[in-house]
């Protein structure tokens, strides 16, 4: 396949508009997300000069750290997630504190609200704070209500948000009983329900191609789209996470959140404008329109067996440290979904997410029809179906394939593809992380790439019943897909079924 690129006359970063001065208080400043992408994503919007000139970084957990500590910590965190430069980083560290406390204790939010407050004063942040809460999932209530007794939560001078990591509950009932608890402390325009995928430019992005380019939006349907792929692939395992995933399961890891949010983006109408009503309003209207999962017909799950990555050898699901020897929990799934409305009436959509697959691989591929007519002496399965790929990762970008004339005396036909990458299109070699723009967004109370109540509610529903027919009929064949490999057999035969296969772009 050859390869072409688009060209577009600007390079580098958009300048954009600082946020209000605030602090930023993060709960569960000693684990891995704060370490490995909160941080470093406050850290590249600081080198990029994206923050105000006035904030502040408060860490908040159990771990009886100093302010110095917690700062080398994190330095040594920014140095291998991101650009690191030692200049800006004495800078940056010098807005960066922390403070121990149990999630549950009273009296350690008393500590941490008048340790903020005097940090808030000498760093000049004014009564802004955004808490953004990257604890266990168990301890969002606590929290939230810890933040309402202490009067953190009060926003008489200044403003409050709170950012809330997924999952949003494990199930429809308790996603309820959690939203009240929140929604007993701060209003919906405060609350920002964070999944990440959201935050990615190519996502972003697919908005953009569909309704500013006249040439995507009048073939965007039913009539021109044979089908869609959603593919969130990782080529990792679990690592240390046994405890979190053996109770969370790929479903409510991935499926429920991720691949869900790419299927509204892909199949969403157009908004009446671009603002985090209009379109949350229209993304809940996809979810509406999914009709429910074949169980049996539609729906494959797997776990991963011992095999080969990057040419080493990996071990199996069960042989992961803390997890059980006859562990029945899926670490692979694939459905068929299908969106009934006047759009989408009879185009699949395919998704398929699982750990230690053959590659780290997020992409939506938009599957065009074929010509009714094909007038060239040239066998259908040498050309490449046209074909419109939405790549998140590795390397962002969008890929356009399509069938050309190879240059001769004669009619050879093949699938060429043009691509738009940020690398080359913009000049910018690394991509700021997701979290960088949701964290600028929450400063700046816009709510547009984060979910709402009404969509978490939603897409519990049509998972509810996976999940729950997965974890009573236990499977035979676990394990059934070698670490390395795109997964079991039986997810190719899912789309097999249909006369179709999985791409890989």
């Amino acid at each position: 396949m050859s390869d072409g690129q688009f060209e577009v006359g600007v390079t580098g970063l958009q300048a954009g508009h600082r946020p209000d001065a605030c602090t930023l208080v993060i709960f569960g400043a000693s684990g891995d997300l704060t370490q490995r992408e909160l941080v470093p994503a406050v850290y590249e919007l600081f080198r990029q000069d994206l923050l105000p000139d006035a904030f502040a970084v408060v860490g908040f957990s159990r771990s009886n750290w100093s302010d110095d500590a917690f700062r080398e910590r994190m330095r040594v965190a920014a140095r291998t997630e991101c650009d690191f430069d030692a200049a800006s980083w004495r800078q940056f560290q010098e807005r960066v504190f922390y403070v121990p406390g149990d999630f549950t204790a009273t009296a350690d939010y008393e500590r941490l609200k008048h340790r903020v407050t005097t940090i808030a004063g000498a760093q000049g942040c004014g009564g802004n704070q955004l808490f953004h809460l990257a604890a266990p999932p168990d301890f969002f209530g606590a929290i939230v209500e810890g933040l309402s007794a202490s009067g953190l939560a009060r926003d008489t001078r200044g403003w409050r948000r709170v950012v809330i990591e997924k999952p949003f509950g494990r199930d429809l009932a308790s996603g309820r009983a959690l939203d009240a608890r929140i929604r007993g402390v701060f209003r919906e325009d405060q609350i920002y329900r964070i999944d990440h995928f959201l935050g990615k430019e190519t996502v972003q992005n697919m908005l953009v191609v569909r309704f500013a380019n006249p040439s995507f939006e009048p073939i965007w349907n039913r009539n021109y789209i044979d089908h869609v792929q959603i593919t969130v692939g990782e080529d990792i395992g679990i690592g240390t996470r046994a405890a979190f995933y053996e109770r969370t399961g790929v479903v409510r890891d991935m499926v429920q959140n991720h691949l869900l949010q790419l299927l509204c983006m892909t199949a969403i109408e157009p908004p009446v404008r671009f603002d985090g009503n209009a379109l949350r309003d229209e993304t809940v209207k996809v979810l509406d329109a999914v009709q429910p999962l074949d169980l049996a017909r539609d729906c494959v799950r797997g776990q991963y067996g011992p095999g080969t990555t990057d040419g080493a050898q990996a071990a199996g699901y069960r042989q992961e440290a803390n997890v059980a020897d006859d562990s029945t929990t899926a670490t692979f799934a694939a459905v068929k979904l299908t969106v009934d409305n006047w759009r989408w009436a009879g185009v699949p959509f395919y998704l398929r997410t699982g750990k230690r697959l053959a590659r780290k691989l997020t992409e939506v591929v938009i599957h065009f029809k074929p010509t009714p007519h094909l007038m060239f002496r040239t066998p259908r399965d040498r050309l490449h179906a046209n074909v419109l790929a939405f790549r998140l990762q590795p390397d962002e970008g969008i890929i356009q394939t399509f069938a050309a004339k190879q240059p001769g005396p004669g009619l050879s036909i093949h699938s060429v593809r043009s691509s738009f990458l940020y690398a080359s299109a913009f000049g910018i070699d690394t991509m700021p992380r997701a979290y960088a723009w949701l964290e600028e967004d929450a400063m700046r109370g816009d709510q547009t790439h984060f979910a709402r109540s009404d969509w978490i509610e939603r897409a519990w529903t049509i998972v509810d019943p996976l999940t729950a027919h997965w974890e009573t009929d236990r499977p035979a064949d676990f394990p059934n897909y070698a670490a390395g490999t795109w997964g079991p057999a039986a997810a190719d035969a899912l789309l097999a079924r249909d006369g179709r296969a999985w791409t890989v772009i």
